[in-house]
């Protein structure tokens, strides 16, 4: 188990209703803890419509996970 601080934006804020939370996990990648949450937070929005970030810097979804790590999936952004 590791534990990771996420932080979330836009529509997945609005979907968790708060802003960040710490989770104890054993996901090893960004994409096997965003599908954790999809399935426990009933987030709408697929992977593939967000850019994830680990500790400050973009990172592949497939980039592994570390005890502490801080991340955040962005979704896509609406402007005009």
């Amino acid at each position: 188990m590791k534990n990771v601080r996420v932080h979330y934006f836009a529509i997945l804020r609005e979907q968790r209703g708060i802003a960040q939370e710490l989770l104890s996990t054993q996901a090893g990648t960004a994409a096997e803890l965003y599908e954790e949450l999809r399935m426990r937070h009933g987030f709408t929005l697929p992977a593939e419509r967000l850019r994830a970030a680990v500790n400050h810097e973009f990172v592949a979804w497939t980039a592994p996970l570390g005890d502490g790590d801080t991340l955040v999936f962005i979704p896509p952004v609406a402007g005009g």
